[in-house]
Formats: C-alpha cells, sequence, structure tokens
C-alpha cells in the first residue's frame, strides 16, 4: 500500500500508531493479504519517490525472505504515478502482478496548474521553498501538462495489470478543506472528489467510481453522512481484493 503527496505511511509514537490507509491495512490483513506499507518523500518529485518506493519494496521482501515473489501495489493519489514510473523506468515489472490506483491523477489535476501558478509564480512560492531548501516538485509533476508528457513517457506495460478506481461527489458533500479546489476542478474537468476527477483518476480497466471525496477514499472522514452514506471505504478495499481473487491475480487463502 502506497500513499499519496503529503503522505506518511505508518507513524508509531510509543504504543499508539497511526496508518495513512485508516482502518484498511488491517482489514486487507484480515482477509488474508501480507499487507506492506510504504513511506517515501512526501512532497518530492515522481522520479525521487519512485526511487524510494523500490528501495523499501525490494527491502521488506528481502526482510521476509520473499526475493522473487510478485506483488500488487495499491496505490492512492499521487502514489499511483510514483509506481507507473517505478515499474517502467527502475526495473520493477517483473515483480509487479498489478497496480490498483485510488483516485490518481493519471492526467493530472487542474488544482495543481492552479497552485502553480497563483502561489508558485505569482506569489513567488516556488523561490522560497528553494530557498528553506524544501522539495515541492511534487506540485509541478501534479500539473496536467506534466502528466500529459509522463504519460507519454511511461506507458502502461502489457505483463503488468492495470485497475483504478475514482471518486466523486458533489462539492457540499465534501470536506469544508477541499471546497475550493473541487470547484477549480469541476469548472475544468466536471466530476471529480475535491482534487482528482473521475476522467483523470481513469486508467487501465475502470473498476468505478466510489461516491467519496479524496480523503474519504483513505477513510479520513470529515463530513459527517445524514443521506446516501458511504460510510467506512474499507468493504470497497475489500470489493477489490475479492476482484483480484477472481481474476486469479491474488491467490485465495486457504481456509
Amino acid at each position: 500500500m502506497h500513499h499519496g503527496l503529503f503522505g506518511f505511511g505508518e507513524i508509531h509514537v510509543g504504543p499508539l500508531s497511526m496508518c495513512y490507509f485508516h482502518g484498511i491495512q488491517k482489514s486487507l490483513a484480515d482477509c488474508g493479504c501480507h499487507v506492506i506499507v510504504t513511506r517515501v518523500h512526501p512532497t518530492g518529485g515522481i522520479e525521487r519517490r519512485a526511487a524510494e518506493l523500490k528501495e523499501q519494496i525490494l527491502s521488506r521482501l528481502t526482510e521476509l525472505g520473499c526475493t522473487d515473489a510478485q506483488i500488487v501495489i495499491i496505490a492512492h493519489s499521487m502514489g499511483g504515478l510514483d509506481a507507473r514510473y517505478m515499474i517502467n523506468k527502475l526495473g520493477m515489472a517483473n515483480r509487479v502482478r498489478a497496480l490498483v490506483t485510488i483516485t490518481t491523477p493519471h492526467r493530472g489535476s487542474p488544482y495543481a496548474d492552479w497552485c502553480v501558478r497563483h502561489l508558485g509564480k505569482r506569489l513567488g512560492g516556488f523561490k522560497l521553498m528553494k530557498v528553506l531548501r524544501l522539495d515541492v516538485d511534487a506540485i509541478r509533476d501534479l500539473t496536467t501538462d506534466r502528466c500529459a508528457r509522463f504519460n507519454e513517457d511511461v506507458p502502461n506495460l502489457p505483463e503488468v495489470n492495470y485497475f483504478s478506481v475514482s471518486a466523486a461527489r458533489p462539492w457540499r458533500r465534501t470536506a469544508p478543506v477541499l471546497y475550493h479546489a473541487h470547484r477549480v476542478v469541476s469548472a475544468a474537468e466536471g466530476e471529480n472528489d475535491g482534487l482528482v476527477s473521475v476522467r483523470s483518476a481513469t486508467w487501465g480497466e475502470h473498476l468505478g467510481t466510489w461516491p467519496a471525496d479524496h480523503l474519504h477514499t483513505i477513510n479520513r472522514r470529515m463530513v459527517m453522512e445524514f443521506r446516501d452514506k458511504t460510510g467506512d471505504i474499507t468493504p470497497y478495499y475489500l470489493e477489490v481484493i475479492e476482484r483480484l481473487r477472481r481474476d486469479g491475480i491474488l491467490p485465495i487463502p486457504l481456509e
């Protein structure tokens, strides 16, 4: 399981722990999956994050004594672009059986365009980040222009199965922190989850559009649901696992 922009994998403070995929990791483990949760630079560019992703996957597989194993990657948001780059450019196609991207901006996000234009250039945000020696290349890598070039240079490989999930909700039913982004993306590309449009998130075999905002897709629920409740998003992940098992991509656990 691989996180997106501003993600953190797992955090442990004494006996307490917090996972980016809130409650989802445990449910997947309970249904027979051996789960590895990765952690890469939260705001670095795709190339940097992809290299760190590869290193962590190989290291963990070595620790587990599974040096020849193939894996399935479930990647949220920007994490899907990291995984695609790693598979195509870093020699990992033979190690990845399938990639499932959850609301990944494969074609970029108009909100990244807005941030680069208004915050990065007009207000000098990128210059400030450079002075502070902070790596924020992720913002540029998520623009629609950068992702168009990325898709030309990083096509799907035939030996890997590519699946995608999109998400969408009306702006009034998204977390308040996403209101502005939702309107920007909606004006440019229509249905979206507050950061990524359905169109941009659709890649490979599309498994459907979840009724959730971008944060809800990792079980970070910040909106009270009074009708048409989605609730815990974990069952949606379990449906994906069952689909992969039916297709023979994941093994069916022994009773």
